[in-house]
């Protein structure tokens, strides 16, 4: 299998209706006339009116004709019936909810940060099932099923929460999805439920379906049903396998917003001190050491670095490097290998002398080209 099996990229639709095709124009307007003989207003969705005639409610209308092919019958089926869902379901009160499940918030499935485009990132890893006793305490029957099921699409209301519903803005999410340790046969039934709640009641709010650590037979898999597939849907998919999960994620979100687990700078921890600082990306090409140095430190400063390689598999060391000749080189983090699962560093040192700071990734034992990113901070001396 190729490192990462990828469709020709996917281009988000454009919701500036001048910019639409005539019969896509007069399909929404006939949509519009529709929507208005069969429902007294109000009617709305995630707070937007569908019937003011507003950009915002072109936005979700054109979603729903986009999934049907702009089938205006088929259309209006499909947006009666998720309205009708999001009331019985109660969807709109869903986001004050306590459900109970603090046990895998912020694990199985949760919003975190933004791609490149700044569409918001929802991670997805059921792997925490393999566990039986975890397994059972979530899906042990019916009725947990189903509180499961309210759960993930409280995430994915919280993820829609954040979209700007307007032409020219962001509209939709990224899906990424971790299919490492994923029990699959035992899943099967709440795949099924969560993908035909998605289907039915979101549509076109995914940008790209990203899946990660992806095992040999995926592949397989994909390459059976990707026929049956349009290739609208196949643009919107990204395919990789263990092991290139930071050269992949890179692609579309940046290092700092990618969560250390995988081969990212960015812990829980940090979202709380606001925007996250920019991280530097770099290539470290088999055979070849890298030395980062970081100049012009001034005596008794703090300098606080984050660095990460991804799928490491290298030696790694820091060094400081006195401006002073008579001075000695220290060794701030001898050599020492780093684990292919290791996660991003993070150091800090307190110089007692003006110079410099050398990091070191020494992949000369390696023939793989590795992505890498670094960033620091250096706080000067306080003192007087």
């Amino acid at each position: 299998m190729a490192a990462t099996l990828r469709s020709p990229s996917f281009r988000e639709d454009t919701y500036f209706v001048s910019h639409l095709k005539s019969a896509e124009k007069k399909a929404l307007q006939e949509l519009k006339d529709k929507l208005s003989v069969s429902h007294a207003p109000p009617v709305s969705m995630w707070g937007i009116s569908l019937l003011d005639g507003s950009d915002k409610a072109d936005v979700i209308l054109l979603k729903f004709l986009r999934a049907r092919d702009f089938r205006v019958p088929e259309s209006l089926q499909m947006l009666t019936r998720c309205l009708m869902w999001r009331q019985s379901f109660e969807a709109d009160k869903i986001l004050d909810e306590d459900l109970g499940f603090k046990e895998i918030e912020g694990v199985v499935a949760y919003m975190y940060g933004y791609d490149r485009d700044g569409h918001p990132v929802c991670y997805n890893d059921y792997g925490v099932f393999k566990d039986k006793n975890m397994y059972e305490r979530v899906f042990g029957d019916e009725e947990k099923l189903q509180k499961f099921l309210r759960w993930r699409i409280q995430v994915l209301e919280r993820g829609i929460k954040l979209l700007h519903f307007k032409p020219g803005g962001v509209n939709s999410i990224i899906q990424v999805t971790d299919l490492k340790d994923m029990p699959k046969r035992e899943l099967r039934v709440a795949s099924n439920h969560i993908l035909s709640l998605f289907q039915d009641n979101y549509p076109e709010m995914v940008a790209r379906k990203i899946f990660i650590n992806a095992p040999w037979y995926f592949s397989v898999l994909y390459s059976v049903f990707s026929p049956f597939l349009t290739q609208r849907t196949k643009s919107k998919f990204v395919i990789s396998k263990e092991g290139n999960v930071a050269e992949t994620l890179y692609k579309y979100v940046r290092p700092e917003d990618v969560p250390v687990q995988y081969g990212g700078l960015s812990r829980p921890s940090d979202l709380e001190n606001g925007p996250p600082k920019p991280a530097s990306e770099f290539t470290v090409k088999g055979g070849e050491k890298v030395n980062i140095q970081i100049e012009g430190i001034e005596a008794g400063a703090t300098i606080t670095w984050d660095i990460v390689v991804g799928g490491w598999d290298l030696d790694y060391s820091v060094e400081f490097v006195p401006a002073a000749e008579e001075s000695y080189t220290l060794a701030i983090e001898k050599p020492r290998k780093i684990a292919a699962a290791e996660e991003a560093i993070r150091n800090s040192f307190t110089t007692r002398e003006a110079g410099k700071m050398v990091l070191s990734v020494d992949n000369t034992a390696s023939r793989k080209k590795k992505v890498a990113a670094y960033r620091y901070v250096v706080r000067k001396s306080t003192a007087i």
